[in-house]
């Protein structure tokens, strides 16, 4: 179990989290999630807002590993910001990959429409039912990248004094993150609906 897989599960579930997010967001927490757990491992250390790598070591996560070993090992170091940008890319997708693969998700097909995709749903099982166990009691690393990657209502720095300096880093970088590509995606709005004006003659 990693907490990023517990977030992906969570946000997931119908009874832990009843607003949906975008994929984008969520893979910026994802890739949040990674750098908490590799800490808590003791692979990496935060120095204020730069990644400072550890010794590299296999761990029992397969996708935990890989993020392991694309930490920037030459100095400067990597900032938090520039992880979960460059780790955050299609994060979301590989981690559901796995899932499915795993069978810990399952695609419900149409059977008059096979080769569509169908809705995706969280599979019964204790690696679910633990994720959504910790998301119930509240646990303010789950809890505050939720809330970061706008799962929750709260904004993440109401977790802050229940956590260590490096995680009230990463849940700052990956709001911010989070702000940065709404604002991406309302101008990109804009423009589109600017260009669609011009073509109806507007």
């Amino acid at each position: 179990m990693t907490t990023a897989r517990d977030l992906l599960l969570v946000s997931m579930d119908g009874t832990a989290a009843h607003r949906t997010v975008e994929q984008g967001d969520l893979s910026l927490a994802l890739a949040g999630a990674e750098l908490l757990d590799l800490a808590e491992a003791e692979i990496l250390t935060l120095d204020g807002d730069r990644i400072v790598p550890g010794p590299p070591r296999e761990l029992d996560d397969r996708q935990l590993t890989e993020a392991a070993a694309a930490l920037a090992r030459q100095t400067p170091y990597e900032s938090v910001e520039d992880w979960l940008w460059r780790r955050g890319r299609g994060l979301y997708a590989s981690y559901l990959g796995a899932l499915e693969t795993e069978g810990g998700v399952t695609r419900q097909h149409r059977r008059w429409i096979p080769l569509r995709t169908g809705r995706t749903t969280v599979a019964d099982s204790p690696e679910r039912r633990r994720a959504v166990e910790r998301w119930a009691s509240g646990e303010p690393v789950l809890t505050g990248l939720a809330a970061a990657a706008r799962l929750r209502d709260e904004p993440p720095e109401e977790f802050a004094d229940r956590t260590g300096d490096a995680v009230v880093t990463v849940l700052a970088a990956v709001d911010d993150a989070v702000t940065e590509l709404a604002a991406v995606r309302q101008r990109r709005s804009i423009e589109d609906a600017a260009f669609d004006n011009v073509w109806r003659g507007q």
